[in-house]
Protein backbone atom coordinates (compact mmCIF):
# COMPACT_ATOMS: atom_id res chain seq x y z
CA UNK A 1 0.00 0.00 0.00
CA UNK A 2 1.39 3.42 -0.93
CA UNK A 3 2.06 6.00 1.76
CA UNK A 4 -0.50 8.37 0.22
CA UNK A 5 -3.21 5.70 0.31
CA UNK A 6 -2.33 4.73 3.87
CA UNK A 7 -2.48 8.38 4.94
CA UNK A 8 -5.87 8.82 3.24
CA UNK A 9 -7.25 5.73 4.98
CA UNK A 10 -6.01 7.03 8.32
CA UNK A 11 -7.49 10.49 7.70
CA UNK A 12 -10.98 9.16 6.84
CA UNK A 13 -11.05 5.95 8.90
CA UNK A 14 -14.13 6.96 10.95
CA UNK A 15 -16.19 6.92 7.74
CA UNK A 16 -15.91 3.12 7.64
CA UNK A 17 -18.44 3.17 10.46
CA UNK A 18 -21.98 3.03 8.97
CA UNK A 19 -23.62 5.08 11.74
CA UNK A 20 -21.02 7.82 11.57
CA UNK A 21 -21.17 7.83 7.76
CA UNK A 22 -24.93 8.49 7.84
CA UNK A 23 -24.43 11.21 10.43
CA UNK A 24 -21.57 12.72 8.42
CA UNK A 25 -23.54 12.91 5.17
CA UNK A 26 -26.56 14.48 6.85
CA UNK A 27 -24.37 17.06 8.54
CA UNK A 28 -22.75 18.10 5.25
CA UNK A 29 -26.11 19.37 3.98
CA UNK A 30 -27.45 20.71 7.26
CA UNK A 31 -24.36 22.64 8.32
CA UNK A 32 -24.17 24.37 4.93
CA UNK A 33 -27.66 25.69 5.63
CA UNK A 34 -26.61 26.73 9.13
CA UNK A 35 -23.78 28.86 7.75
CA UNK A 36 -26.16 30.43 5.25
CA UNK A 37 -28.46 31.43 8.10
CA UNK A 38 -25.53 32.78 10.15
CA UNK A 39 -24.48 35.12 7.33
CA UNK A 40 -28.05 36.14 6.53
CA UNK A 41 -28.96 36.82 10.16
CA UNK A 42 -25.91 39.02 10.71
CA UNK A 43 -26.59 40.96 7.52
CA UNK A 44 -30.28 41.34 8.39
CA UNK A 45 -29.42 42.84 11.79
CA UNK A 46 -26.93 45.27 10.24
CA UNK A 47 -29.48 46.19 7.56
CA UNK A 48 -32.11 47.00 10.20
CA UNK A 49 -29.88 48.71 12.79
CA UNK A 50 -26.47 49.51 11.23
CA UNK A 51 -25.11 48.77 14.72
CA UNK A 52 -22.29 46.47 15.78
CA UNK A 53 -23.61 46.49 19.33
CA UNK A 54 -27.03 45.27 18.17
CA UNK A 55 -25.36 42.51 16.19
CA UNK A 56 -23.39 41.48 19.26
CA UNK A 57 -26.56 41.43 21.36
CA UNK A 58 -28.41 39.18 18.89
CA UNK A 59 -25.47 36.80 18.80
CA UNK A 60 -25.46 36.91 22.60
CA UNK A 61 -29.19 36.08 22.71
CA UNK A 62 -28.49 32.95 20.66
CA UNK A 63 -25.84 31.77 23.09
CA UNK A 64 -27.27 32.88 26.48
CA UNK A 65 -29.20 29.59 26.88
CA UNK A 66 -26.00 27.60 26.28
CA UNK A 67 -24.36 29.58 29.09
CA UNK A 68 -27.30 29.45 31.50
CA UNK A 69 -28.83 26.05 30.72
CA UNK A 70 -25.75 24.21 29.42
CA UNK A 71 -25.34 21.98 32.49
CA UNK A 72 -28.98 20.87 32.24
CA UNK A 73 -28.45 20.14 28.55
CA UNK A 74 -25.48 17.97 29.44
CA UNK A 75 -27.57 16.14 32.04
CA UNK A 76 -30.20 15.44 29.36
CA UNK A 77 -27.42 14.02 27.17
CA UNK A 78 -26.27 11.72 29.98
CA UNK A 79 -29.75 10.52 30.97
CA UNK A 80 -31.66 10.05 27.70
CA UNK A 81 -31.26 8.31 24.33
CA UNK A 82 -28.97 10.62 22.39
CA UNK A 83 -30.21 9.69 18.93
CA UNK A 84 -33.85 10.42 19.82
CA UNK A 85 -32.86 13.63 21.56
CA UNK A 86 -31.04 14.81 18.43
CA UNK A 87 -34.06 14.04 16.26
CA UNK A 88 -36.11 16.36 18.49
CA UNK A 89 -33.58 19.19 18.59
CA UNK A 90 -32.96 19.16 14.84
CA UNK A 91 -36.70 19.28 14.08
CA UNK A 92 -37.11 22.20 16.50
CA UNK A 93 -34.25 24.13 14.87
CA UNK A 94 -35.84 23.61 11.45
CA UNK A 95 -39.12 25.14 12.65
CA UNK A 96 -37.34 28.21 14.05
CA UNK A 97 -35.47 28.76 10.76
CA UNK A 98 -38.74 28.46 8.82
CA UNK A 99 -40.45 31.07 11.01
CA UNK A 100 -37.57 33.54 10.60
CA UNK A 101 -37.60 32.97 6.84
CA UNK A 102 -41.34 33.62 6.55
CA UNK A 103 -41.17 36.76 8.71
CA UNK A 104 -38.37 38.12 6.52
CA UNK A 105 -40.07 37.08 3.29
CA UNK A 106 -43.26 38.97 4.17
CA UNK A 107 -41.33 42.05 5.29
CA UNK A 108 -42.59 42.12 8.88
CA UNK A 109 -39.41 41.08 10.67
CA UNK A 110 -38.12 43.35 13.44
CA UNK A 111 -35.03 43.27 15.63
CA UNK A 112 -36.88 41.91 18.66
CA UNK A 113 -38.25 39.04 16.56
CA UNK A 114 -34.76 38.10 15.37
CA UNK A 115 -33.50 38.21 18.96
CA UNK A 116 -36.42 36.10 20.24
CA UNK A 117 -35.93 33.43 17.58
CA UNK A 118 -32.18 33.48 18.23
CA UNK A 119 -32.93 32.91 21.91
CA UNK A 120 -35.14 29.95 20.96
CA UNK A 121 -32.39 28.46 18.81
CA UNK A 122 -29.99 28.90 21.71
CA UNK A 123 -32.35 26.91 23.95
CA UNK A 124 -32.34 24.11 21.38
CA UNK A 125 -28.54 24.27 21.14
CA UNK A 126 -28.17 24.00 24.91
CA UNK A 127 -29.39 20.41 24.59
CA UNK A 128 -28.27 19.65 21.03
CA UNK A 129 -24.56 20.54 21.34
CA UNK A 130 -23.55 18.35 24.30
CA UNK A 131 -25.76 15.53 23.02
CA UNK A 132 -24.25 15.69 19.53
CA UNK A 133 -20.70 15.85 20.90
CA UNK A 134 -21.23 12.85 23.19
CA UNK A 135 -23.08 10.94 20.44
CA UNK A 136 -19.88 10.80 18.37
CA UNK A 137 -18.31 8.49 20.97
CA UNK A 138 -21.36 6.21 20.82
CA UNK A 139 -21.01 5.92 17.04
CA UNK A 140 -17.25 5.35 16.66
CA UNK A 141 -15.78 4.45 20.06
CA UNK A 142 -12.61 5.75 21.69
CA UNK A 143 -10.13 4.54 19.07
CA UNK A 144 -11.65 6.61 16.24
CA UNK A 145 -12.89 9.54 18.33
CA UNK A 146 -10.11 11.99 17.47
CA UNK A 147 -10.53 11.20 13.78
CA UNK A 148 -14.30 11.65 13.93
CA UNK A 149 -14.07 14.93 15.86
CA UNK A 150 -11.62 16.28 13.29
CA UNK A 151 -13.82 15.14 10.40
CA UNK A 152 -16.75 16.91 12.09
CA UNK A 153 -14.67 20.08 11.96
CA UNK A 154 -14.03 19.44 8.27
CA UNK A 155 -17.81 19.28 7.72
CA UNK A 156 -18.37 22.47 9.64
CA UNK A 157 -15.69 24.37 7.80
CA UNK A 158 -16.25 22.81 4.40
CA UNK A 159 -19.80 24.06 4.77
CA UNK A 160 -18.33 27.39 5.79
CA UNK A 161 -16.79 27.58 2.33
CA UNK A 162 -20.05 26.76 0.56
CA UNK A 163 -22.71 28.26 2.84
CA UNK A 164 -21.50 31.87 3.15
CA UNK A 165 -20.70 32.05 -0.57
CA UNK A 166 -24.19 30.90 -1.53
CA UNK A 167 -25.69 33.22 1.10
CA UNK A 168 -23.76 36.21 -0.19
CA UNK A 169 -24.94 35.59 -3.76
CA UNK A 170 -28.56 34.96 -2.70
CA UNK A 171 -28.65 38.12 -0.59
CA UNK A 172 -27.23 40.13 -3.49
CA UNK A 173 -29.52 38.70 -6.19
CA UNK A 174 -32.73 37.67 -4.42
CA UNK A 175 -32.77 38.78 -0.81
CA UNK A 176 -32.17 37.55 2.72
CA UNK A 177 -35.27 35.39 3.30
CA UNK A 178 -34.28 32.46 1.00
CA UNK A 179 -31.21 31.80 3.16
CA UNK A 180 -33.41 31.04 6.16
CA UNK A 181 -35.84 28.93 4.12
CA UNK A 182 -33.03 26.87 2.59
CA UNK A 183 -31.60 26.29 6.06
CA UNK A 184 -34.98 25.06 7.31
CA UNK A 185 -35.13 22.54 4.45
CA UNK A 186 -31.53 21.41 5.03
CA UNK A 187 -32.41 19.90 8.42
CA UNK A 188 -34.27 17.14 6.59
CA UNK A 189 -30.93 15.58 5.61
CA UNK A 190 -29.63 15.19 9.15
CA UNK A 191 -33.02 14.02 10.45
CA UNK A 192 -33.12 11.28 7.79
CA UNK A 193 -29.53 10.29 8.60
CA UNK A 194 -30.33 9.97 12.31
CA UNK A 195 -33.48 7.98 11.56
CA UNK A 196 -31.49 5.47 9.48
CA UNK A 197 -28.93 4.80 12.21
CA UNK A 198 -29.57 1.39 13.81
CA UNK A 199 -29.64 1.62 17.63
CA UNK A 200 -28.02 -1.83 17.81
CA UNK A 201 -24.92 -0.44 16.01
CA UNK A 202 -24.25 2.15 18.71
CA UNK A 203 -21.82 1.75 21.61
CA UNK A 204 -24.31 3.13 24.08
CA UNK A 205 -23.17 3.94 27.59
CA UNK A 206 -25.40 3.11 30.54
CA UNK A 207 -27.56 6.21 31.09
CA UNK A 208 -26.80 8.15 34.25
CA UNK A 209 -29.33 7.30 36.95
CA UNK A 210 -31.37 10.12 38.38
CA UNK A 211 -30.00 11.30 41.72
CA UNK A 212 -29.65 14.53 43.71
CA UNK A 213 -26.74 16.84 43.01
CA UNK A 214 -25.87 15.61 39.51
CA UNK A 215 -25.12 19.09 38.15
CA UNK A 216 -22.74 19.95 40.98
CA UNK A 217 -21.21 16.49 40.69
CA UNK A 218 -20.21 17.25 37.10
CA UNK A 219 -18.74 20.63 38.02
CA UNK A 220 -16.71 19.17 40.88
CA UNK A 221 -15.49 16.35 38.67
CA UNK A 222 -14.12 18.78 36.08
CA UNK A 223 -12.60 21.15 38.61
CA UNK A 224 -10.67 18.36 40.32
CA UNK A 225 -9.38 16.95 37.03
CA UNK A 226 -6.62 19.29 35.73
CA UNK A 227 -6.53 17.72 32.25
CA UNK A 228 -10.21 18.66 31.89
CA UNK A 229 -10.11 21.94 33.78
CA UNK A 230 -7.21 23.53 31.89
CA UNK A 231 -8.52 23.00 28.31
CA UNK A 232 -11.97 24.19 29.41
CA UNK A 233 -10.53 27.38 30.93
CA UNK A 234 -8.46 27.94 27.79
CA UNK A 235 -11.57 27.52 25.64
CA UNK A 236 -13.57 29.86 27.88
CA UNK A 237 -11.07 32.69 27.39
CA UNK A 238 -10.67 32.06 23.67
CA UNK A 239 -14.40 31.53 23.16
CA UNK A 240 -15.20 34.83 24.87
CA UNK A 241 -12.90 37.05 22.82
CA UNK A 242 -11.49 35.16 19.80
CA UNK A 243 -14.32 32.98 18.46
CA UNK A 244 -16.55 36.00 17.80
CA UNK A 245 -16.12 35.96 14.03
CA UNK A 246 -19.85 36.26 13.38
CA UNK A 247 -19.52 39.70 15.00
CA UNK A 248 -16.05 40.79 13.86
CA UNK A 249 -16.10 39.68 10.22
CA UNK A 250 -19.30 41.47 9.13
CA UNK A 251 -18.02 44.61 10.87
CA UNK A 252 -14.68 44.22 9.12
CA UNK A 253 -16.36 43.78 5.73
CA UNK A 254 -18.78 46.68 6.15
CA UNK A 255 -16.81 49.32 8.03
CA UNK A 256 -13.11 48.56 7.41
CA UNK A 257 -13.21 47.43 3.77
CA UNK A 258 -16.47 49.30 2.92
CA UNK A 259 -17.91 46.25 1.15
CA UNK A 260 -21.15 44.29 1.00
CA UNK A 261 -22.51 40.89 1.98
CA UNK A 262 -20.62 39.15 -0.83
CA UNK A 263 -17.27 40.13 0.73
CA UNK A 264 -18.43 38.98 4.15
CA UNK A 265 -19.43 35.68 2.56
CA UNK A 266 -16.00 35.36 0.92
CA UNK A 267 -14.29 36.04 4.24
CA UNK A 268 -16.16 33.13 5.76
CA UNK A 269 -15.36 30.97 2.76
CA UNK A 270 -11.60 31.63 2.89
CA UNK A 271 -11.55 31.01 6.62
CA UNK A 272 -13.55 27.83 6.12
CA UNK A 273 -11.26 26.60 3.33
CA UNK A 274 -8.27 26.97 5.61
CA UNK A 275 -10.13 25.22 8.39
CA UNK A 276 -10.87 22.25 6.11
CA UNK A 277 -7.13 21.83 5.54
CA UNK A 278 -6.48 22.19 9.27
CA UNK A 279 -9.21 19.68 10.09
CA UNK A 280 -7.85 17.10 7.63
CA UNK A 281 -4.38 17.54 9.11
CA UNK A 282 -5.75 17.09 12.64
CA UNK A 283 -7.72 14.01 11.55
CA UNK A 284 -4.50 12.23 10.62
CA UNK A 285 -2.58 13.11 13.79
CA UNK A 286 -3.92 10.45 16.13
CA UNK A 287 -4.47 11.13 19.80
CA UNK A 288 -3.97 14.71 20.99
CA UNK A 289 -1.27 15.95 23.35
CA UNK A 290 -1.10 18.91 25.70
CA UNK A 291 1.87 20.29 23.78
CA UNK A 292 -0.10 20.27 20.51
CA UNK A 293 -3.01 22.06 22.21
CA UNK A 294 -0.71 24.81 23.53
CA UNK A 295 1.03 25.28 20.18
CA UNK A 296 -2.33 25.46 18.39
CA UNK A 297 -3.59 28.14 20.77
CA UNK A 298 -0.49 30.32 20.38
CA UNK A 299 -0.52 29.92 16.58
CA UNK A 300 -4.23 30.78 16.48
CA UNK A 301 -3.67 33.97 18.48
CA UNK A 302 -0.72 35.09 16.37
CA UNK A 303 -2.66 34.57 13.15
CA UNK A 304 -5.68 36.51 14.43
CA UNK A 305 -3.31 39.43 15.07
CA UNK A 306 -2.03 39.02 11.52
CA UNK A 307 -5.61 39.22 10.19
CA UNK A 308 -6.19 42.38 12.22
CA UNK A 309 -3.22 44.05 10.51
CA UNK A 310 -3.85 43.16 6.86
CA UNK A 311 -3.95 46.30 4.66
CA UNK A 312 -6.28 45.14 1.87
CA UNK A 313 -8.76 42.41 0.99
CA UNK A 314 -6.39 40.17 -0.95
CA UNK A 315 -4.02 39.87 2.00
CA UNK A 316 -6.97 39.60 4.39
CA UNK A 317 -8.41 36.61 2.52
CA UNK A 318 -5.03 34.84 2.60
CA UNK A 319 -4.53 35.52 6.30
CA UNK A 320 -8.06 34.32 7.13
CA UNK A 321 -7.39 31.03 5.35
CA UNK A 322 -4.26 30.34 7.40
CA UNK A 323 -5.93 31.48 10.62
CA UNK A 324 -8.90 29.19 9.88
CA UNK A 325 -6.55 26.20 9.78
CA UNK A 326 -5.09 27.07 13.18
CA UNK A 327 -8.51 27.71 14.70
CA UNK A 328 -9.81 24.26 13.85
CA UNK A 329 -6.65 22.46 14.95
CA UNK A 330 -7.05 24.12 18.35
CA UNK A 331 -10.79 23.40 18.63
CA UNK A 332 -10.51 19.77 17.46
CA UNK A 333 -7.54 19.10 19.76
CA UNK A 334 -9.33 20.60 22.77
CA UNK A 335 -12.53 18.66 21.99
CA UNK A 336 -10.78 15.30 21.61
CA UNK A 337 -8.63 15.88 24.71
CA UNK A 338 -11.71 16.51 26.83
CA UNK A 339 -13.79 13.64 25.44
CA UNK A 340 -11.00 11.07 25.76
CA UNK A 341 -10.34 12.12 29.34
CA UNK A 342 -13.94 12.31 30.58
CA UNK A 343 -15.67 9.37 32.22
CA UNK A 344 -18.44 7.88 30.01
CA UNK A 345 -21.19 8.59 32.56
CA UNK A 346 -19.98 12.19 32.84
CA UNK A 347 -19.31 12.85 29.16
CA UNK A 348 -22.56 14.71 28.42
CA UNK A 349 -22.09 17.08 31.35
CA UNK A 350 -18.42 17.63 30.53
CA UNK A 351 -19.24 18.40 26.89
CA UNK A 352 -21.96 20.78 28.06
CA UNK A 353 -19.25 22.70 29.90
CA UNK A 354 -17.18 22.62 26.71
CA UNK A 355 -20.16 24.09 24.82
CA UNK A 356 -20.55 26.74 27.51
CA UNK A 357 -16.88 27.67 27.16
CA UNK A 358 -16.99 27.64 23.35
CA UNK A 359 -20.39 29.18 22.59
CA UNK A 360 -21.89 30.11 25.94
CA UNK A 361 -19.20 32.70 26.49
CA UNK A 362 -20.56 34.70 23.54
CA UNK A 363 -23.23 36.54 25.63
CA UNK A 364 -20.28 38.12 27.41
CA UNK A 365 -17.82 38.42 24.54
CA UNK A 366 -20.21 39.18 21.67
CA UNK A 367 -21.48 42.55 22.94
CA UNK A 368 -18.01 43.53 24.20
CA UNK A 369 -16.33 42.70 20.89
CA UNK A 370 -19.17 44.35 18.94
CA UNK A 371 -18.86 47.50 21.05
CA UNK A 372 -15.07 47.59 20.58
CA UNK A 373 -15.53 47.17 16.84
CA UNK A 374 -18.04 49.99 16.68
CA UNK A 375 -16.37 52.49 19.03
CA UNK A 376 -12.73 51.89 18.08
CA UNK A 377 -12.46 49.66 15.02
CA UNK A 378 -13.05 46.08 13.83
CA UNK A 379 -9.28 45.63 13.64
CA UNK A 380 -8.92 46.28 17.37
CA UNK A 381 -11.84 43.94 18.07
CA UNK A 382 -10.00 41.18 16.18
CA UNK A 383 -6.73 41.96 17.96
CA UNK A 384 -8.36 41.54 21.37
CA UNK A 385 -9.25 37.98 20.38
CA UNK A 386 -5.71 37.30 19.20
CA UNK A 387 -4.25 38.47 22.50
CA UNK A 388 -6.73 36.28 24.41
CA UNK A 389 -5.65 33.18 22.45
CA UNK A 390 -1.97 33.97 23.05
CA UNK A 391 -2.63 34.36 26.77
CA UNK A 392 -4.59 31.10 26.95
CA UNK A 393 -1.87 29.21 25.10
CA UNK A 394 0.87 30.57 27.34
CA UNK A 395 -1.07 29.77 30.52
CA UNK A 396 -2.19 26.28 29.48
CA UNK A 397 0.90 25.04 27.66
CA UNK A 398 2.99 24.41 30.77
CA UNK A 399 0.31 22.61 32.80
CA UNK A 400 -0.55 20.26 29.91
CA UNK A 401 2.96 19.74 28.53
CA UNK A 402 3.26 16.16 29.77
CA UNK A 403 -0.32 15.10 29.06
CA UNK A 404 -1.38 12.54 26.45
CA UNK A 405 -4.82 10.88 26.76
CA UNK A 406 -4.49 7.16 27.58
CA UNK A 407 -5.06 4.73 24.73
CA UNK A 408 -8.06 3.15 26.39
CA UNK A 409 -10.36 5.50 28.23
CA UNK A 410 -13.14 3.75 30.07
CA UNK A 411 -12.42 4.72 33.67
CA UNK A 412 -12.60 8.32 34.90
CA UNK A 413 -9.48 10.15 35.92
CA UNK A 414 -11.23 10.72 39.26
CA UNK A 415 -14.18 8.38 40.03
CA UNK A 416 -17.38 10.46 39.85
CA UNK A 417 -18.86 8.63 42.84
CA UNK A 418 -16.02 10.02 44.95
CA UNK A 419 -17.14 13.56 44.16
CA UNK A 420 -20.72 13.45 45.40
CA UNK A 421 -19.77 15.02 48.73
CA UNK A 422 -18.05 18.43 48.84
CA UNK A 423 -14.33 18.51 49.49
CA UNK A 424 -13.31 18.60 53.14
Amino acid sequence: MSRARAAALETFKALHNRSYRLFFLGQIVSVSGTWMQSVAQAWLVLKITNSGTSLGLVVAAQTVPVLVAGPWGGLVADRFDKRLTLLSTQASAAVLALVLGLLTLFGVVQLWMIALLALGLGAVNAVDIPTRQAFVMEMVGADDLTNAVSLNSVIMNGARVVGPSIAGVLILLIGIAPCFLVNAASYVAVIVGLALIRPTDLRRDVPAARQPGQLLQGLRYVWRTPVLRTPLLMMALIGTFAYEFQVTLPLLARFTFHSGSEVYGLMGSFMGAGAVVGGLWAAGQGRPTGRRLGIASVAFGALILLCAAMPDLAFEFAALAIMGAASIVFAATANATIQLTASPEMRGRVMALYAMAFMGSTPIGGPIVGWIGQVWSPRIALAVGGLAALAAGAAGWRSLAQFTPPRRRREPVIPPEALIKPAG
